[in-house]
């Protein structure tokens, strides 16, 4: 299958001071996960196979709960192409070259 992106935006239901902290954990769970990232003010947009990606998604809710979550509600955000799709091909030209 080729390669798909797709953004996860995770909205926990917890105290808003707990909010971050939460997100935090969502965003240490895909860093774990091994596929390139791109963590957004609004959303963390994942590069790879589509399997992988859902499955982390999925994980994502889990990891809401287990950190204090009573509800998780997620937006998630699909761009598939059969020939395959990148972050960089998106973005790679805004990227500052230091």
């Amino acid at each position: 299958m080729p390669m798909v992106n797709v953004s996860l935006q995770v909205l926990p239901v917890v105290q808003q001071e707990k909010i971050y902290p939460v997100v935090d954990r969502v965003i240490e769970l895909i860093q774990k996960s091994g596929v390139k990232y791109v963590v957004g003010p609004m959303e963390t947009t994942m590069e790879g196979d589509f399997d992988t990606l859902m499955e982390t998604v999925k994980r994502a809710q889990a990891v809401c709960c287990e950190a204090g979550a009573e509800r998780v509600v997620s937006i998630v955000k699909i761009d598939y192409r059969p020939e395959g799709v990148t972050i960089e091909e998106k973005i790679g030209k805004y990227q500052t070259k230091g």
